[in-house]
């Protein structure tokens, strides 16, 4: 579970890189998760949470 995020689960996602000379090789993306302390049913925990559920406000960060 390291690679999810915890609010809205987006995850690695896995392609194809392809050269000038079309030689296809893979290739993983990862998503930018962030160790935060947020407020998850009322108590304090650390949880990964990808940038974009921090930017709009999906998680409650504890302070």
């Amino acid at each position: 579970m390291a690679n999810k995020c915890a609010i809205c689960g987006k995850g690695i996602q896995v392609g194809m890189q392809v050269s000038h000379s079309h030689i296809r090789t893979k290739k993983v993306w990862y998503p930018n998760l962030q160790s935060v302390r947020a407020i998850v049913n009322g108590t304090h925990k650390k949880i990964k949470v990808c940038t974009r559920c921090l930017r709009s406000g999906k998680v409650q960060r504890a302070v």
